[in-house]
């Protein structure tokens, strides 16, 4: 079993599982830089966390580059076969490898390596060989997912072999162990590229005869094409805050567009957690949610109104819709963001300009449902060095909805479950399209400088965690941990990003620990309230590490998941 030791951190590092925090602390201990760190604990929380995230899913990264001054952001997210297509795909989208994408992680961990840090691939996978090839104590969350997801794993008898073993759930205390993912692992740490060991020859074989012989469409040309791509960020502002975050190809938009239009309220003066201020974010929430349904996908396939939509005048204008005095009964009309700037996003050079998507009159929501549909697939990973450089991702993907590849330890990406099937959507499914993904890592600056790296898992949940930790902290003075810990609330009146697409129009859901009476008077807002349990797991599990004037690093680890702060 793993046992890390760590003498010396020259930064901070949290991550969502403390020995995943504790590999990138030896990384900068062994004189590594924030982006060798990052990468060493995300491959790490890969394999502690293999009911959230895969080795083969997705892995959203931003890097701020101190001695540059320039922060960046790579896709790590995949993409559909070239051979997908509606006609192809069906009616709906199910487990299984037809509905699976690309895996991207493999490439975004090992480029931003290549790229920004001054590590092997070899000494960056070290630890996740061993934690893969010795094992670590499965965890209360993680039998509590696999006991939820049973049924899943057992549908397919290369994946109910490692969640499983023996026909059940494993319990808590019990070594978990990912033999065939360790064996992977050595086989890239040992290769001259390890990248091009992944994506090309014997290993990339596998997949593509995998998923062909299970009714998939990857190939292995579509391996072999694949690359993750370095975009530029989304900036958005907070009085003299700035938000960065990847682009609309993630929900990355939304967290600044929630905090732009809570700027101009007095915040401060709405006071914590009252029903004013619950109910003014709950309202900005939505707001920025009809945009995300109507505007928000693909980049390189539907032009988004991203500079409209991030401009501090259209934060205004949709401000002015919220009523303190009733919520909106669903989702409301989305905004219209063109008006204010008529140019389509270009995050990187190959996109090209196209037209608007289809627009609202296009879009049907879907019907009102009382199931809702748990995100137990994210966690993430933030480093801040003693050089200033940043690192933050927020890596995802669950085993249970794509059969793990024989002889590998891993599935494909599942991700495909984040995207529609309705002709004309932003976020329909299509070939080399990437689905609209919720992981959204952030890094936000304060007065010109990085202050924070920020994340959490919880999938539609994520923008709104983000945005109470960032304003308990900006607005009402909280150091991280405290952030982290005040009670939380988020609203789920918008169509889900994950298949079915639930719909709970009105929804806010609350933990007790917030009076009953401000619940009370929620409710009488128009708000349907649904109180959660305190240290509620679905309202996030927010990580932080923040860089504050004069050097000190301050980390934040959020006790409703397992997630931990080391410098």
């Amino acid at each position: 079993m793993y046992r890390p030791l760590v003498m010396g951190t020259r930064g901070m590092v949290t991550a969502g599982h403390y020995i995943a925090a504790h590999a990138g602390a030896q990384a900068l201990a062994a004189g590594g830089n924030a982006v060798d760190a990052g990468v060493t604990a995300g491959i790490a929380l890969n394999m502690l966390h293999p009911d959230m995230t895969t080795f083969t899913g997705v892995a959203p990264i931003m890097i701020h580059l101190a001695r540059e001054r320039r922060t960046v952001t790579i896709s790590g997210l995949g993409r559909w076969p070239r051979a997908a297509s509606l006609d192809r795909l069906g009616d709906r989208i199910e487990p299984g490898v037809l509905h699976t994408v690309i895996p991207a992680a493999v490439d975004a961990w090992l480029t931003a390596l290549a790229r920004y840090g001054t590590f092997t691939a070899a000494q960056a996978l070290a630890p996740a060989i061993e934690i893969a090839e010795h094992g670590f104590p499965v965890y209360g969350f993680m039998h509590n997912n696999i006991q939820r997801q049973a049924d899943l794993y057992r549908r397919w008898p290369s994946t109910a072999a490692i969640f499983l073993p023996g026909g059940r759930v494993p319990e808590v205390g019990e070594i978990f162990v990912q033999r065939d993912t360790a064996a992977l692992l050595r086989r890239l740490a040992a290769a001259p590229n390890a990248r091009d060991a992944f994506y090309h020859g014997e290993v990339a074989q596998r997949m593509a005869a995998f998923a062909q012989a299970e009714g998939g469409l990857l190939t292995e040309a579509d391996l072999a094409e694949f690359h993750v791509q370095e975009e530029a960020p989304v900036l958005a502002r907070y009085r003299d805050y700035e938000i960065w975050g990847c682009g609309p190809w993630c929900q990355g938009p939304v967290l600044g567009q929630v905090l732009q239009m809570l700027e101009t309220f007095d915040v401060r003066a709405l006071g914590h957690n009252t029903p004013a201020y619950i109910h003014t974010l709950t309202e900005a929430v939505k707001l920025a949610m009809a945009d995300r349904e109507h505007y928000v996908g693909d980049p390189e396939f539907v032009s988004v109104p991203l500079d409209g939509m991030m401009s501090r005048a259209y934060a205004r204008d949709q401000s002015r819709r919220i009523d303190p005095r009733r919520g909106f009964d669903g989702l409301p009309a989305p905004g219209d963001p063109w008006r204010h700037d008529p140019t389509a996003w270009r995050g990187h050079d190959r996109a090209p300009r196209l037209a608007p998507c289809a627009g609202p009159a296009a879009l049907t929501l879907p019907p009102p449902a009382a199931v809702r549909t748990p995100a137990e697939d994210t966690s993430y990973v933030g480093v801040i060095d003693r050089d200033g450089n940043c690192f933050s991702a927020t890596p995802s993907d669950p085993a249970a909805y794509s059969p793990v590849v024989p002889g590998l330890g891993l599935p494909l990406s599942s991700r495909a479950r984040q995207n529609r099937l309705e002709p004309g959507h932003p976020a329909v499914a299509g070939p080399w399209r990437r689905p609209r993904l919720t992981p959204m890592p952030a890094i936000i600056y304060r007065g010109g400088r990085p202050w924070a790296c920020m994340g959490t898992p919880g999938g539609d949940v994520q923008p709104q965690a983000m945005a109470q930790v960032f304003l308990n902290m900006a607005e009402f003075g909280m150091n991280p941990q405290d952030a982290v810990e005040a009670p939380r609330f988020a609203t789920y009146s918008f169509p889900n990003s994950f298949c079915p697409h639930t719909y709970e129009p009105g929804v806010l859901r609350v933990e007790g620990r917030v009076p009953a009476a401000v619940r009370d008077e929620l409710a009488a807002l128009g708000h349907r309230i649904e109180t959660w349990p305190d240290w509620e797991w679905e309202a996030g599990a927010v990580l932080v590490v923040c860089a504050e004037p004069g050097g000190l690093l301050k980390g934040a680890a959020d006790p409703r998941r397992e997630g931990y702060a080391i410098g």
